[in-house]
């Protein structure tokens, strides 16, 4: 009872909190160009990897093309021009979509128990 009260209480404080850490991350996306799913790793997680395989060819190289031109301002120690910065989405989303079918499809072959196709685990 006295941890629903607590967090009805600071509900609005962490609200505020989290618009403030989004505004933030996304204006350091825009100074570097990117999205905020190019920072998704598919070395780390098999369905990032899954879904960027289904992803036209179009999207994956304008990923690439936004991480090598990270790559080369973070090298460089410097930032995009400020009326490139304005033009840029960083929450617009490409992946999401083929990545919640890569998942929904991993949980129903668990439950069907066949496992995945692209496990990369050692017998």
């Amino acid at each position: 009872m006295a941890g629903r009260a607590i967090i009805k209480l600071l509900d609005p404080a962490l609200t505020w909190m989290a618009r403030r850490y989004q505004a933030a991350v996304g204006e350091n996306l825009r100074r570097h160009g990117l999205r905020y799913e190019d920072l998704y790793d598919p070395l780390l997680n098999q369905d990032v990897e899954e879904a960027l395989k289904r992803l036209p060819q179009e999207e994956v190289d304008a990923r690439n093309q936004r991480l090598k031109r990270a790559s080369d301002c973070s090298l460089k120690k410097a930032y995009l021009p400020k009326d490139l910065q304005e033009v840029q989405t960083p929450y617009k989303s490409y992946l999401g979509d083929a990545l919640k079918r890569v998942v929904a499809e991993n949980e129903e072959k668990a439950r069907l128990g066949t496992g995945k196709t692209y496990d990369r685990s050692i017998p």
